[in-house]
């Protein structure tokens, strides 16, 4: 009995998230806990099958609401909304990181993997230490602060919705630049993600350096060519048949 009285004595007591203050609101309730500063983590290019993962950390004002009107899930905003939002956040925001794996690393280590280790990173570069973070989706074990996965953290919190603004534009932006090299993929419109237009693409050139051999689409594009996949990346016999029957990306 005593130790259940300790337990609920040491407990913080609940924070109350306010409606009105929409995307903000959760970050502002750790705030007003001493949990501040709030650091937001995101993605891009998980399920692409080429180019680099690209990961971000940002850190807002609470009181800064009111500048980023309009900050929501990157993805659900016109590319140039993005842009101007990616200006805003770069000169308002406290402090940010962006890490990007290239594909080689996202083979090695596989893109679950490498995107916990971005995140790792992502937030260990923050010259600003949090307090807290919050990360879109799943638990990341291992940061140098106290977390929490949050369900559509792009669209919950407002500054998961900045990381995800900074890290999908760098990685627009590096797929633009490998456009100019690998003209023939199209990687400029679809930015390596899995489209109709991607796929014809594959299968008629076969995969280049920068796509990822442990996508199972990517694989099947290069046995085809009579391809040999790179030394980073070691298909099973079991993975090779998944393959060979049309199996969907990792």
């Amino acid at each position: 009995m005593t130790e259940m009285l300790t337990a609920e004595a040491l407990r913080p007591p609940r924070a109350v998230l306010r409606r009105d203050t929409g995307t903000w609101s959760l970050q502002t309730a750790l705030h007003r806990r001493g949990l501040g500063p709030v650091a937001g983590v995101d993605e891009a290019g998980r399920g692409a099958c080429a180019g680099p993962l690209v990961i971000a950390s940002c850190v807002l004002r609470p009181g800064d609401a009111a500048r980023f009107d309009g900050l929501t899930d990157s993805k659900l905003m016109t590319a140039a909304a993005r842009d101007r939002m990616y200006d805003l956040v770069l000169k308002r925001a406290v402090d940010h990181a962006v890490v990007v794996v290239p594909a080689a690393e996202v083979d090695l280590m596989g893109v679950h993997v490498a995107n916990i280790e971005g995140m790792r990173r992502a937030v260990a570069r923050l010259a600003t230490h949090p307090g807290y973070v919050l990360v879109d989706g799943f638990r990341v074990p291992g940061l140098t602060a106290p977390s929490m996965p949050v369900l559509k953290g792009d669209q919950a919190a407002a500054c998961v919705a900045a990381a995800s603004v900074l890290a999908k534009v760098t990685r627009d932006r590096i797929m633009g630049r490998l456009h100019g090299d690998l003209p023939a993929y199209g990687f400029d419109v679809h930015k390596g993600y899995c489209t109709g237009v991607h796929t014809r693409a594959l299968r008629e050139h076969g995969p280049s350096h920068e796509h990822r051999w442990s996508y199972a689409n990517v694989a099947a594009a290069g046995l085809a060519k009579g391809l040999r996949a790179p030394h980073r990346v070691a298909l099973s016999v079991a993975a090779a048949a998944v393959v060979q029957n049309g199996g969907s990306p990792h």
